[in-house]
C-alpha cells in the first residue's frame, strides 16, 4: 500500500497494490496491520456503511460532535469529488479544506480522522461509496457542515445545483458550527 499525504497532514490517500491480468484483478481493500502502520495507530471500526447514488448528488458535508467517527472511504463503482473539513480548533489546518476524486478507477481511499466534516459529490451516472467508521452513527450527535460556505470556498466540480437532503441544504456555516477542541 502506498500512502499518500494530502495539504492537511492528518488526513491520508491510501492506494492498494492491485494485481491485476487478463481474467480480473485483486487487492486488499483492508489490512488492520497495514493499515495501523499507515496512520500510525490502531484504529478499531465497528460498522460499515454502503451508499448508492446517482449524479449529482451531494452528501454532507457530515460530523458527529460526540462519537465523534474516524472514517476509510472509498469508491467501488462510479466516481465522486470526496471533501473533508477540518474542524479542530486547535490545528493549524482549522477551516481549510482537501478535495479529490475516488473512484473505481484509481481505487484511490481516503483516511478521514476524528474531528473532520466528511462529503461527496457524485460526478458519474451512478456511485456506489463505501466506508469502514471507528464508531456507531448517533444521529442525536449528527451535524451538518454547510457545502456551499463562502467562508470554506470548496470548489465543487458542479453542473448546476446538486441534489440535497434538506438537512444538507440548510447545514451550518463554519462561523455557527459546532467544532472540536
Amino acid at each position: 500500500m502506498r500512502v499518500l499525504p494530502t495539504d492537511i497532514p492528518d488526513v491520508l490517500v491510501l492506494e492498494p497494490a492491485v494485481f491485476g491480468d487478463d481474467r480480473g484483478f485483486f487487492y486488499e481493500s483492508y489490512n488492520r496491520r497495514a493499515f495501523g502502520e499507515a496512520v500510525g495507530r490502531d484504529v478499531e471500526f465497528v460498522q460499515d456503511n454502503h451508499s448508492r447514488s446517482l449524479r449529482g448528488v451531494l452528501r454532507g458535508l457530515h460530523y458527529q460532535i460526540r462519537n465523534a467517527q474516524a472514517k476509510l472511504v472509498r469508491v467501488v463503482v462510479g466516481e465522486v469529488f470526496d471533501v473533508v473539513v477540518d474542524l479542530r480548533r486547535s490545528s493549524p489546518t482549522f477551516g481549510r479544506w482537501v478535495g479529490m476524486t475516488l473512484s473505481a478507477a484509481n481505487r484511490r481511499m481516503l483516511w478521514v480522522p476524528e474531528g473532520f466534516a466528511h462529503g461527496f459529490l457524485v460526478t458519474s451516472e451512478v456511485a456506489e461509496f463505501l466506508y469502514k467508521a471507528s464508531d456507531y452513527y448517533a444521529p442525536e450527535h449528527e451535524r451538518s457542515l454547510l457545502w456551499s460556505d463562502p467562508e470554506l470556498a470548496i470548489r465543487w466540480p458542479l453542473r448546476g445545483m446538486p441534489l440535497l437532503k434538506p438537512k444538507d441544504a440548510d447545514g451550518t456555516p463554519l462561523a455557527r458550527a459546532e467544532t472540536f477542541p
